[in-house]
Parts: structure tokens; C-alpha cells; sequence
């Protein structure tokens, strides 16, 4: 029987190591994006062609590459910065292992043109499924310019299972902000389709985190920064009220690595605890500078899991910098200079004696002296006005109106039916309250909002019944890039629910019309609850785009928890909700209705009263 284990080709091995390294047009724009900054390159341009699929081009200005080196790049595990094994424990450039471009070659057309300072000719070479079609000298600008062309094209199973255009381009967007954000002195550039999306001065880190994610977030920002023999903290958190739904904003960095860590997330969010709500995401930019000894970077083909010698004291020492961070922001009052100051600071002119203040004192005050009148009046007094005060608190109920007869209640609430006669009570914020035969009704106020809002707005869908009112001046909004693709890729299925969009240059948009049919006080901060709304909402709570564009603003719009609600509005929610074909749960399946039985209720009742009792 002859030998069954043979060595794979080069070009199999390489389409292997592919798959894990290169599992996207975002990681073609990554890897040769981080390749361009260990160049030394002090700019940056991606250049990129239906998200990546056509055509991805990195020009920069680094170093560039010899002939001989230009050619050797491609070459499996060709690296120029391991000599020896100790040099995996001082790593602190990006691309390492020699895979990328290796990878790379073996699932695209790629071809090279590039040029070292020195040199006054450069090198072009074209490689097809890792094999080299042509090299030969050119003349160039220094540096090096990768052109991707066809991404996949010999794998069409990898290529069938890309996403959507829009979503491809939002990852790519992704890797290009990470890169981005630390590298600040690089000037970087992304344009798609032609259409420029990012061009980023060099700066310093805040304006390249402004310049990333728009002019709105530079009001967000608290510095923070903390030294220690362990490790270095720097960068930026956000402020609690101008927390999200969502949980975009969050970077964690090492030695200018971006990383993924959620342990440190949990340092991160148990700072801000009590601070936002339990579904709210602060925004935070976080840079770890340590010794790349107590690191290894090397666990993941795409080195964004890192492992920590000492975890636990990194934790204690994020923790501690963000928790002093939060109570400087919350204890150190802002200044208004446009109001009257709240304090006068005397100007000492040239020769004018300093005068000591004058302080009054009163020499016979004693403070153990009680000015209580005698004879128990002070607690009659202070009883009279309790008293007072509770029965004011009953004036307010006298104007509410008895609910009369009972409400309709369709087949889906088979729990309990409502009684005769009924009242409403707020509880929290949160809760509205109400007795049934079988117990204490508890309805989530916002949750049944967004059921109510939900059916609204598909019935209006399936009628066809749609009224778009023209805004008389269009309301401009800028995004960052990410949310204007999202934004792009779902204007057509807005407008069947009455908004109508229009897109401008530079992430901006333009507000042309809402929806007749409900009433949008700010349609602009509408629109951004929107987008965070529908980001969060699963794309597989249904097969139809426009229900989940209509559950997502049914999110956006939805009465706020803490919202007070009078009597009548409790009592119009209820009847609106039980109006709705399924009154217990939302669209995307979380629970609206919960009945406490009576008998439960009897129960706490008796044991509260026995524990009474019995002291």
C-alpha cells in the first residue's frame, strides 16, 4: 500500500491560512492598512470598489520595498520583523506572522507598484492564486500602492457568502476607524465608489476621534489618564447622559493595537454603574501601554484577543481611573460665561494694600442653647404641618375621572378579564398598575407603547394610507459614516412610512418630509433614536425589511420610562393596547402584560400581617 500523507501546494496552503485571516473585504483593508503604518507611512488612502469585491488600492508613503523584497512579501511567513524567537515577546507593530499578503494573493488578483527613497526606479508585480504573472521595474512614486481586484474570484463559495454591499462596507469602515484612531499623526483617507467618506488630518487624539465620529461627540468627552509601574491609561470616556442603545463606540487599545477584552468591558461598565441604565452603553476610547513581555498578542490569526499576564490588577487599576474620571466630570461644576458670575474675584491694582476680610460674629451665640419654644410647642407645630401636607396630597385625585363600565378585552389576555370598575396607578416610572378578577394587572408603559406603535404604523403599510408632510425648512443632520451607510441602505422602505430622506455629501442628510400621521416634535433626534434602534433590533425577527424598519421606530417614538402619564393617558394606552391583535408581546417577542394573582398577593398579605403580629 503506497503513502496516503502527501504535503499540500503552496497555493492550497495558502487559501487555508485565507480563511482565517482574510474573512472579508474588512481584512484585506485591515491588514494592508496596518502594513502601511509599520512602513512608516505618514499618509494613508484606501481606495475601495463595491465594498471591496471589485477593487480594494492602499497608497501610502512609507518606505517601500526592494525588487527582491517586493517579491518575497507574498511568500508564506515572510516577515521583516521576527529575526528570533525572542522578538514574539517585544512585538509592537501590527502585521507579524507573513501571512497577510500571502493569504491575500492566493484568493484575489493583486498587483504592487512600489518604490524605496533611494531607488530611482520601483518594482510592479501581478500575482494571480499565489502564482507570480509579471515583475518588472517602473517608475513610481516612493512608497507602495496595493491594488485587490477581485476578491474570491477563484473561491466562489467564499464569495457567495458575503453580505450585502452596505453591510460589507460598514465592516470595512469598521477596521479603517481602528486603525485610524491610533494613528492620529497619519493623515488617512477612505473613498468608495468614488465618494470621498473620510478624510482625516493628522492631529491630535481628540480631533481624530471628532474627525471619526463627528463634531457631536466633542462635548461627550472626559479625559482620562492614570500611570502606573503595571500599566499606562490614557484617552477618552464618554459622559453618562450621552450614553446609547447601542454599543459602537467602545475601543479598547494596547500598545496602539485595538483589542477585544470583555473583561476589562465589565471593569469598564461597573464604573459607570448607577450612573446610566442597565440597556445603556457609554462610549469610551481606552489606550493600555505596557511592557509587550506581559502580553501575547499571538492566540488569534486576527490579533484582537490578547492575553494579560496580570488581568486582575489591569481591572482594578481601568476601574479605579474611569471611577475617578466620572467623579471629577460630576463634581467639578462647568462654567457659563455667557451668565453672570456667581462670584466677583477682586483685581488688586499696582500699590493698593491688601486689606484682611471682615469677618461678623456674633459673640453670644451658643450653640448648645436650644431656641425650641417650651412646653412641647415645636412638635405640635411641626405635626400641624404634617398633617397639612397629607391632606393636600389627595386634591389632585379629586379631579380624575371613574372609569365606568369594563373594557373590551380581546382572546389573547386569557389570564384574567378586567373588572367592572377600575383604576390606573403609575409605579416607578416604569409600570402602569390595575386590578382583574384574577389579580393586579402590571403593564411595561413603553413596551406596550412600542406594540400600539408597532401595529400603527404596518396597518398604515398595508393600506397604503400614507400622508409624508413636507417640512417647510429641511432639518440637516451629519452621522458618522457607519450610521449614514444604515441610513442609505433603508431610505426606500422609510419612505412608505412617510419620511422622506435626502442624502448629501459628507454624511450629511436632509430632512424632507415626516410622517403626517404622528406627531415628531424634533424629527432630527427622531431619526437618531431611530438608527440606534435599529441597530439593536434583530434582523431575524422577521423576514420582511419594512417590519423591522417600522418595529425600530416604533422603538425610537415609544413613551420614555419616567415619563409621567396621567390618568387619562394610562387609560388610553390601555384601551389602545388592547385594541392590538396581541396585546402581551411586542414584535420581537418581549413579554408586555404580567398578572400578580390574587391568591399571591392574599398570601404576602397574611405573612405580613402574622410577622406584624407576632412583634
Amino acid at each position: 500500500m503506497s503513502d496516503i500523507i502527501k504535503l499540500l501546494p503552496d497555493s492550497i496552503a495558502n487559501q487555508i491560512a485565507a480563511g482565517e485571516v482574510i474573512q472579508r473585504p474588512a481584512s484585506v483593508v485591515k491588514e494592508l492598512t496596518e502594513n502601511a503604518i509599520d512602513s512608516g507611512a505618514m499618509s494613508v488612502s484606501v481606495v475601495v470598489k463595491d465594498a471591496g469585491r471589485t477593487l480594494i488600492q492602499v497608497i501610502d508613503s512609507g518606505c517601500g520595498m526592494s525588487p527582491s523584497d517586493a517579491r518575497m512579501c507574498f511568500e508564506r511567513h515572510a516577515t521583516s520583523k521576527i529575526r528570533k524567537s525572542d522578538d514574539l515577546f517585544a512585538i509592537r507593530t501590527m502585521g507579524f506572522r507573513g501571512e497577510a499578503l500571502a493569504s491575500i494573493a492566493a484568493v484575489a488578483q493583486v498587483e504592487l507598484r512600489t518604490r524605496r527613497m533611494e531607488d530611482q526606479l520601483g518594482t510592479a508585480i501581478q500575482i494571480e492564486d499565489s502564482k507570480v504573472i509579471l515583475q518588472e521595474p517602473v517608475s513610481c512614486p516612493s512608497g507602495s500602492n496595493f491594488l485587490i481586484k477581485n476578491l474570491f474570484y477563484n473561491v466562489p463559495a467564499r464569495r457567495k457568502f458575503l453580505k450585502s454591499n452596505n453591510v460589507e462596507f460598514r465592516h470595512i469602515i469598521n477596521e479603517f476607524c481602528r486603525v485610524a484612531l491610533t494613528n492620529d499623526g497619519v493623515s488617512m483617507t477612505l473613498i468608495h465608489n468614488d465618494e470621498e467618506i473620510y478624510n482625516l488630518p493628522a492631529s491630535n487624539l481628540k480631533q481624530r476621534i471628532v474627525g471619526v465620529f463627528g463634531k457631536n461627540i466633542s462635548q461627550n468627552l472626559i479625559p482620562v489618564k492614570t500611570e502606573t509601574s503595571l500599566v499606562n491609561i490614557s484617552g477618552f470616556i464618554g459622559k453618562p447622559e450621552f450614553s446609547k442603545k447601542t454599543s459602537g463606540d467602545q475601543f479598547f487599545f494596547v500598545n496602539n493595537r485595538f483589542m477585544k477584552n470583555p473583561y476589562f468591558y465589565r471593569a469598564v461598565m461597573k464604573a459607570y454603574e448607577n450612573l446610566i441604565p442597565g440597556d445603556m452603553f457609554p462610549s469610551f476610547f481606552i489606550y493600555l501601554e505596557t511592557d509587550p513581555k506581559s502580553i501575547d498578542i499571538n492566540i488569534h490569526p486576527t490579533k484582537t484577543e490578547i492575553k494579560f499576564e496580570d488581568e486582575n490588577a489591569i481591572w482594578q487599576i481601568i476601574y479605579v481611573t474611569i471611577k475617578e474620571a466620572l467623579g471629577k466630570f460630576n463634581v467639578v461644576p462647568s462654567l457659563d460665561f455667557d451668565r453672570d458670575p456667581a462670584f466677583n474675584v477682586p483685581v488688586l491694582k499696582k500699590g493698593e494694600d491688601v486689606r484682611q476680610p471682615s469677618i461678623t460674629v456674633n459673640p453670644d451665640y451658643n450653640p448648645f442653647k436650644s431656641e425650641r419654644p417650651a412646653g412641647g410647642g415645636y412638635r405640635e407645630k411641626i405635626r400641624q404641618e404634617s398633617v397639612k401636607y397629607w391632606e393636600n396630597m389627595y386634591e389632585g385625585l379629586k379631579t380624575e375621572p371613574a372609569v365606568q363600565g369594563s373594557l373590551p378585552v380581546p382572546e389573547p389576555l386569557a389570564t384574567g378579564q378586567i373588572e367592572s370598575s377600575s383604576s390606573f396607578f403609575q409605579f416607578k416610572g416604569r409600570y402602569i398598575l390595575t386590578s382583574v378578577k384574577s389579580g393586579l394587572m402590571v403593564i411595561d408603559q413603553k413596551r406596550a407603547h412600542e406594540r400600539i406603535l408597532f401595529e400603527e404604523y404596518i396597518g398604515v403599510i398595508n393600506t397604503k394610507s400614507l400622508i409624508s408632510q413636507k417640512t417647510l425648512f429641511p432639518e440637516t443632520l451629519q452621522l458618522n459614516p457607519t450610521d449614514y451607510e444604515t441610513l442609505k441602505e433603508i431610505k426606500n422602505d422609510l419612505l412608505k412610512l412617510g419620511w422622506e430622506i435626502g442624502m448629501k455629501e459628507k454624511n450629511t442628510i436632509e430632512i424632507l418630509g415626516i410622517p403626517g400621521y404622528h406627531q415628531f416634535e424634533n424629527p432630527a433626534q427622531n431619526i437618531e433614536k431611530f438608527i440606534e434602534a435599529y441597530k439593536t433590533t434583530s434582523p431575524d425577527f422577521n423576514e420582511k425589511a419594512v417590519e423591522r424598519i417600522a418595529l425600530s421606530l416604533a422603538k425610537s417614538t415609544a413613551i420614555q420610562y419616567d415619563a409621567t402619564l396621567s390618568f387619562m393617558e394610562m387609560n388610553n394606552l390601555f384601551d389602545r393596547l388592547f385594541a392590538c391583535s396581541n396585546p402581551n408581546y411586542t414584535a420581537d417577542g418581549k413579554k408586555v402584560i404580567s398578572i400578580i394573582p390574587t391568591d399571591e398577593i392574599v398570601k404576602k398579605m397574611n405573612n405580613f400581617a402574622k410577622n406584624t403580629d407576632d412583634e
